[in-house]
């Protein structure tokens, strides 16, 4: 299997330095550093804003800044994105360069009937040669720079720290919808070629087989039991979407993965929806000893989104699983987007690991049990997961699917690892007809046989 090149661009280590009001406090605009809250609007070129806050520093203080564990903006481009930015200028004949801008505004985030509720204290661009970044490692910036006019012959200063790096990533994208049991290409520049084949299936629970006693967890020990039983009350329930599963197979015909719902999706008392407080969940399964082995766990909802909390939306958690090494799972993903427009299904450790001033970046993952910094990442069962691990896309409700599924190469090792993913981003895609209002009928493929839902 041959990546795709990808680059990612880092901003991190924001702080600021205001100049200090001379003003008293509450008789005029003046900022003091001490009690205003400040945050900047950071964009690549025409990618959407990315916000963040911005951490104040007094004037006459140290202004040397800890690493930030958490980078304030992360953009990735595909090779593409990165021949069209530096592409030459019709008009001069010379080669672009990526501007990266960034506003700063004092007050708090959010915006009052529609108008932005910071003031804009402000603005700074920056130029990014990216040509050769998917090559190697570029620092472009570290340190201060001056932010908006001068007044009274002091001005605002940013510090800020502008990385780009490397990040190839293996593509693959579904043929067709994953319930009409498609091919998955793997996609390498405008080439595609079949990878895997996928079989969707709606049985009922009576026909899965999936228990074993390396999924069962021993009631001595404590542990959670992943895979819960299939003939609970719940499940029982009129309003409810069970037995869906999603097999993946290499070329071969051998299966390599595999998306199983073990919770249904149940509608809430009183309503016809999934709810956050009893959400549906699928079991992640990779083939391990002769039998399946669970690996991850995905749970999904339908939940309010948005400033005001009135839009429509999907919610996911996805939790790696116990193995040899863990007594414990270890949440990845806690996201949600608006229904009706979809979104991007990703899990992106990057601000897990500092960003050092120099702009590299060491330690150890900020959710680890401890997250300290002072454990390497050997000591951390999960040390594998860093960075950009993977990425789906997911159609807005109502909409055809065919997922795009992006995976770092640094996580995967074999097709059976890649494999994972595709069904992960299966289970995502589906997630979105499981959690449809119960009002709502289903297409043939997503229903029982011999029960209408």
């Amino acid at each position: 299997m041959d990546p795709c090149q990808f680059v990612r661009v880092l901003v991190g280590n924001l702080s600021l330095k205001l100049p200090v009001s001379t003003r008293p406090v509450g008789a005029g605009s003046g900022v003091h550093p001490s009690s205003t809250p400040c945050y900047c609007k950071i964009r690549l070129n025409k990618l959407p804003y990315q916000t963040a806050p911005a951490p104040l520093v007094t004037s006459d203080s140290d202004s040397t800044t800890a690493p930030s564990s958490t980078p304030a903006a992360v953009f990735h481009l595909s090779k593409p994105d990165l021949e069209k930015i530096s592409a030459k200028s019709s008009l001069f004949g010379s080669n672009r360069t990526a501007q990266l801008k960034v506003a700063v505004y004092s007050g708090r985030r959010g915006s009052t009937c529609g108008v932005s509720s910071g003031r804009l204290l402000g603005k700074v661009t920056l130029p990014l040669d990216l040509k050769g970044a998917d090559g190697k490692a570029t620092v472009f910036h570290s340190g201060w720079v001056s932010v908006g006019k001068k007044t009274n012959g002091a001005a605002v200063e940013l510090n800020l720290t502008v990385r780009a790096e490397p990040d190839p990533r293996f593509v693959f994208e579904f043929a067709g919808e994953p319930e009409c049991s498609p091919q998955v290409l793997q996609v390498q520049g405008t080439m595609k070629q079949p990878m895997f084949t996928c079989k969707f299936s709606c049985r009922h629970n009576s026909d899965l087989h999936l228990r074993s006693r390396s999924m069962q967890s021993d009631p001595g020990n404590g542990a959670r039991n992943w895979l819960p039983n299939f003939g609970s009350d719940r499940e029982r329930s009129a309003k409810e979407r069970k037995g869906w599963s999603v097999t993946v197979h290499d070329l071969s015909g051998s299966p390599v993965a595999m998306a199983s719902m073990v919770t249904p999706f149940v509608a809430s008392p009183g309503s016809d929806r999934v709810s956050r407080s009893n959400p549906g969940a699928w079991l992640i399964l990779r083939p391990g000893d002769g039998t399946w082995k669970p690996w991850g766990r995905l749970e999904a909802w339908r939940e309010k989104v948005g400033s005001t909390s009135s839009t429509d939306g999907l919610g996911y958690r996805f939790d790696l699983l116990p193995d040899n090494s863990m007594n414990s799972s270890v949440s990845l993903v806690d996201t949600s987007f608006i229904s009706s427009k979809g979104g991007k299904f990703a899990i992106d450790l990057t601000g897990t690991v500092p960003m050092n001033k120099n702009g590299s970046r060491s330690g150890s993952p900020g959710c680890s049990p401890r997250g300290s910094g002072d454990f390497g990442y050997g000591l951390w069962p999960f040390a594998g997961y860093r960075g950009f691990v993977m990425s789906t896309t997911v159609e807005g409700e109502g909409r055809c699917s065919k997922p795009t599924v992006e995976v770092g190469v640094n996580h995967v090792g074999c097709a059976e690892d890649a494999a994972a993913f595709v069904a992960l981003a299966a289970a995502v895609d589906l997630s979105m007809d499981a959690c449809r209002s119960f009002s709502h009928k289903l297409r043939k493929e997503l229903i029982h046989s011999t029960d209408a839902l």
